[in-house]
């Protein structure tokens, strides 16, 4: 595995508690938000500020844009983005304390020490949401301190992510047909997740089937596998700047103590699941 894809494994899960809790839906629920959805909305937007929907639209990426104009600029008359951003701490810190069951000791500690470092290296020209992320203070608890870290890991490599998709040519609703064909997921369930209507699934359907990624049955081809392992790898290898500047020996022992965080969370944090997009990292930790 790429040294970046183990290192996202593990630094996954701790991000993912930001949204897939009780504590993170109790907190937008506190706020006045209409359901999860705003709540997931107005939290990961936050940081860009009180952004138009369009611009959340082109940095989520997958995601119908009338999914995203159910919950902006509501989201923004409900709640002032900096009281999302209170929310988002307070629901990861009860999360965390929750899901850990202990938030203090020296190896957490120094986890959060070395995440801290690694997400101080990584890359944020083009990559709007990381950039977002990583000017926000940091959190004083070590336990907040690790999971601020890792967010700003995983927007990097999320942005980072996009540009492969867009230099792959799959535009967003065509990345995820192909990701579910490729990986065997439910497609009318992911489908659903990121509000594509049936036209427009079987539209990008159709147009990866022409392109030889999808057989005539909408099953992945040769050529479709080989272009999905381009995007990882191109995603992994843009992900790779943290890790080479924080160096072999550090990267090894940070992998060494996130490992048990991030499994114990895989392994208590249901909610988590309703992201098909952490399944790799459950896959890989509770094996």
């Amino acid at each position: 595995m790429h040294q970046a894809r183990a290192m996202w494994v593990r630094f996954e899960p701790i991000h993912d508690v930001t949204y897939f809790t009780p504590e993170s839906r109790a907190q937008t629920d506190g706020l006045g938000c209409r359901g999860g959805w705003m709540g997931y909305v107005g939290m990961r937007a936050a940081p860009l500020g009180a952004v138009p929907a369009s611009t959340v639209v082109s940095a989520f990426y997958t995601f119908h844009p009338s999914l995203i104009e159910r919950a902006l600029p509501d989201a923004w008359q409900i709640a002032a983005p900096e009281r999302f951003l209170e929310a988002r701490l307070r629901g990861a810190d009860a999360a965390l304390r929750r899901l850990l069951g202990a938030v203090d000791g020296s190896e957490l500690a120094e986890a959060a020490r070395l995440t801290g470092e690694a997400a101080g290296h990584a890359s944020l020209a083009g990559r709007p949401l990381a950039a977002a992320n990583a000017v926000l203070a940091v959190p004083e608890p070590a336990h907040l301190a690790l999971w601020q870290a890792c967010t700003v890991l995983r927007e990097s490599r999320g942005d980072g992510h996009i540009a492969a998709l867009i230099s792959a040519e799959l535009e967003p609703c065509a990345a995820l047909v192909l990701f579910a064909a490729e990986r065997g997921l439910d497609a009318g369930y992911l489908r659903a997740k990121r509000a594509w209507p049936e036209s427009a699934w079987a539209a990008a359907t159709e147009r990866l089937t022409e392109r030889g990624l999808l057989d005539d049955q909408g099953a992945v081809t040769a050529s479709g596998r080989e272009l999905r392992n381009w995007v990882e790898e191109r995603t992994d290898a843009a992900a790779g700047q943290p890790w080479r500047e924080l160096g072999a020996r550090a990267t090894e022992r940070l992998g060494e103590l996130l490992t048990p965080i991030a499994a114990r969370i895989a392994e208590r944090n249901e909610v988590m699941y309703v992201n098909p997009m952490a399944l790799d990292a459950r896959t890989e930790l509770t094996r």
